[in-house]
């Protein structure tokens, strides 16, 4: 059988990212909330799969169970972060009094350093604040449509999961009865697969997170940082989002402790941050977390700022699992295993050279 020559081969690949590209992104209304609860539904299934084998559940009284302990998760996290916003919203006029306090600091020490007097820091300042307010009722707008569409955006996920769970042996059969009966082993193989790489990631997701938050409130509470359980949460949540979340959590940690205590604090919210970000990076994201999805970094901030350009936040959150899904899929099928190799981990840069025992090394220059 003549094979198919190279740049036929590049056509249809380029058409395939060019279609699921604009798939995705006049799909995501209905993708986005469908792959998480995917990705909801792999984990649980276990504790469904308990229910139903021990305790006798049928099916549908199982996977409202499950249901109901994810939406009891989800609401637990809400209300401990809604508790710590209140009360950072209750000292809200006494925060916007440090603050101004702060920057009235700062401009002064700009107007030594730089010689650019107070007069034209103010009128700066008092431009900007009039394009803010010009712009008030527009973010107010924007912001409740936000948050309306955001609820929405949960009621479809559980519902997603919910159903998923329901009809989770009849799309197993979907899946295998769309390949030849020769493949079906592939197929069950790269289901379980995927079902367990999902599974130990999320775990592992979940477990960092604690680990990250529980760090940096004890690191802020020993510096005597303000409201450090509410920035330590809030550093574990955004942590979930790979490279750019402990930034944006870094940001968030120096503005506040800009407005509510002096330089040093801020110096040592800085260290804090890195160091437990190095300490992440270096070892518990390998240990827990990549040791399940072995993709290389490049990879992963291909898919991160791809996952950006379609879906936002939400296609970062994203990016990861699915490229790990993809992958497990690209191993197992003959055509795609380049494109697997590819996505995963550099294994020669990482293994250690043989080196024959009867021959030395050369010396370093």
């Amino acid at each position: 059988m003549k094979s198919t020559p190279f740049y036929t081969k590049l056509a249809h690949i380029s058409i395939s990212i060019l279609a699921i590209g604009y798939i995705a992104v006049i799909g995501k209304s209905i993708l986005a909330p469908l792959i998480i609860a995917l990705l909801f539904a792999l984990l649980l299934m276990p504790f469904a799969s308990f229910l139903e084998r021990k305790l006798r559940f049928p099916r549908a009284m199982a996977a409202f169970m499950v249901l109901l302990v994810l939406i009891s998760g989800v609401a637990g996290l809400m209300v401990l972060l809604g508790s710590q916003l209140s009360d950072f919203a209750r000292e809200l006029p006494a925060f916007e009094k440090q603050l101004m306090l702060s920057l009235d600091d700062l401009q002064h020490w700009i107007s030594r350093s730089f010689n650019i007097n107070n007069r034209q820091q103010a009128a700066y300042i008092n431009q900007t604040a009039e394009t803010a307010l010009g712009h008030g009722t527009e973010l107010i707008g924007t912001t409740l449509v936000s948050l309306s569409s955001s609820l929405l955006f949960m009621v479809f996920i559980f519902l997603y999961t919910f159903f998923l769970l329901l009809h989770r042996g009849l799309l197993l059969r979907f899946i295998v009865a769309l390949f030849h009966d020769s493949h079906s082993p592939i197929v069950y193989e790269v289901v379980e697969r995927v079902q367990y790489i999902i599974r130990k990631y999320i775990v592992g997701l979940l477990l960092q997170m604690a680990i990250v938050a529980t760090l940096t409130c004890t690191a802020f509470v020993l510096l005597g940082i303000k409201y450090a359980f509410l920035l330590g949460l809030l550093t574990g949540i955004l942590n979930v989002v790979p490279y750019v979340g402990i930034f944006i959590s870094l940001v968030l940690s120096m503005v506040v402790t800009f407005a509510t205590g002096d330089t040093a604090h801020v110096l040592f919210v800085l260290a804090a941050i890195v160091v437990i970000h190095l300490v992440d990076g270096n070892y518990i994201m390998p240990k827990i977390v990549g040791s399940k999805v072995k993709l290389n970094t490049l990879t992963a901030v291909l898919a991160l700022v791809v996952g950006e350009m379609l879906w936002g936040i939400t296609g970062m959150v994203l990016a990861i699992p699915v490229i790990a899904i993809a992958k497990v899929i690209f191993d197992r099928v003959e055509g795609l295993k380049p494109w697997g190799m590819v996505l995963g981990e550099d294994e020669v840069a990482n293994a250690q050279p043989e080196v024959p025992a009867d021959e030395e090394l050369p010396p370093l220059d």
